[in-house]
């Protein structure tokens, strides 16, 4: 089953965890912050992850210091 994922930016730290453990997921906007850039989503949330890179993106956010990576099985709205 797909995964949702967004980034809190008011809570990130830029460590740059995230884009080490799922490149293809998470990259950082222009002011450094992380955000999901899988499929253009620009971190809204909307994009359907797919199964195949589940575990990269849980990686990323086990390894998040802040917790701002959100995961749910439905889009965010």
């Amino acid at each position: 089953m797909a995964k949702y994922s967004v980034v809190d930016k008011g809570e990130c730290i830029a460590c740059g965890s995230c884009g080490s453990a799922a490149p293809e997921i998470f990259e950082y906007d222009g002011e450094g912050l992380a955000e999901v850039i899988y499929e253009g989503d620009n971190n809204q949330g909307l994009a359907a992850i797919p199964d195949d890179m589940e575990d990269e993106l849980q990686e990323a956010s086990d390894s998040c210091p802040t917790s701002c990576i959100k995961i749910q099985d439905a889009p965010f709205n």
